[in-house]
């Protein structure tokens, strides 16, 4: 056993996953300062340190799978992406915010728990569109017009759903992993410019017919919360000064005043930056920021030691998400991107959304231990 056990992290990024329990450590001590809303059976950091736990789990199991043999079985993910996302519109919980938002995201589970599917499908979605690229290299046609459409309504089918959940911050990141899969899979340039060029023309209408006021709203004060500091600036607002108020230092774990209080709404999830600014000041936010820098570093490293199209485009997704989530949360804590409802990734609270973390990682992890060219003869396009 203690032999196998070697052997696996042998194969393994030991890199990565040192990274990961560095990451990991910090976000639950953050999350440890933060208190917890009152009617709540279980406190942020004890659903977060669930979360972690069942994620390891989840991703070391699937670490262990070919990622090769799970692509043989993309119908069967896709249907039970597909699956989920119907149920969610259909028997979904609706979150609604205190600014218009009614987001029907969430699936209650017994116990009072819930889950977001959208997190899970994300998942599935490395492999699904991981596969599809895969094929269409094989075959010899990323290059044709007529399946870079079919790419393009691929990856439609979930942006549309979370669209229709009115999760149009998960609808964005989804749109982003399309993109850096798209790219590191050698899409021609030419078919981003006129993806670029559809969204410019496109955006006016979006502005007018699918955007909700809230969303408008957002979009235009978020340059100058100060303008409205009791409603729709009062989030970034406060953040703002919380991130401001820790100095160089801050003011110590479970010593700020204003995390402690819990001035700055969701604080806990889209705001935790926050936390770690007043707590810990500039030392903590740029903590945050390396160590999430050196995990986008290490995957991208890792879908260069991949052998094949279909390994490294799933390294790719999973940049493409954490990457975006990273800069989308932090843009919005900042002042530079309005608020969207991306939370920062491994450090917002979230049961679902932080386990499903988890899992992209065993498939990195899987594409690593897999690697050896001699495997590829293991697999076959699954068209």
């Amino acid at each position: 056993m203690q032999r196998q056990l070697l052997n696996y992290f042998k194969k393994s990024d030991r890199i990565l996953w040192g990274i990961m329990l560095m990451i990991t450590a910090y976000g639950l001590l953050l999350l440890r300062t933060v208190p917890t809303e009152e009617g709540r059976r279980l406190s942020y950091f004890a659903v977060q340190l669930l979360a972690a736990v069942t994620g390891y789990f989840f991703a070391l199991l699937l670490s262990l799978i070919d990622y090769r043999q799970l692509a043989h079985f993309w119908y069967v993910v896709a249907a039970l992406c597909l699956f989920l996302m119907l149920l969610t519109q259909l028997k979904g919980q609706t979150v609604t915010g205190a600014d218009g938002v009614a987001a029907k995201a969430w699936i209650s589970l017994p116990g009072g728990l819930t889950f977001q599917p959208s997190e899970l499908v994300k998942i599935g979605f490395l492999i699904t569109f991981g596969n599809h690229l895969f094929v269409l290299k094989e075959k010899g046609l990323l290059t044709s017009p007529l399946h870079v459409v079919l790419l393009a309504a691929h990856a439609m089918i979930p942006i549309m759903l979370v669209h229709l959940q009115h999760d149009d911050g998960t609808a964005i990141i989804f749109f982003c992993m399309f993109l850096f899969m798209s790219f590191g899979a050698g899409i021609q340039l030419r078919y981003f410019a006129i993806l670029a060029g559809l969204v410019t023309i496109a955006f006016p209408i979006a502005w007018t017919s699918v955007l909700d006021v809230y969303q408008r709203k957002r979009f235009l004060i978020f340059l100058h919360p100060e303008t409205d500091p009791l409603g729709y600036g009062l989030q970034q607002l406060r953040g703002k000064i919380s991130i401001g108020s820790g100095g160089f230092f801050g003011k110590g774990l479970f010593q700020a005043p204003r995390v402690n209080s819990g001035l700055v709404p969701i604080q806990q999830s889209d705001f935790i930056f926050s936390v770690a600014g007043e707590s810990l000041g500039f030392v903590g936010c740029m903590a945050v920021i390396v160590l999430l820098a050196l995990l986008l570093t290490r995957i991208l490293k890792d879908s260069g030691y991949s052998t094949d199209l279909l390994g490294s485009s799933i390294c790719m997704g999973y940049f493409g998400m954490i990457f975006s989530q990273m800069i989308f949360n932090l843009g919005m804590c900042l002042n530079l991107f309005p608020v969207m409802g991306v939370t920062l990734p491994f450090f917002s609270a979230g049961g679902s959304s932080s386990s499903c973390l988890y899992f992209g990682i065993g498939l990195v992890q899987s594409v690593v231990i897999h690697r050896r060219s001699s495997d590829r003869l293991l697999y076959t396009p699954a068209n």
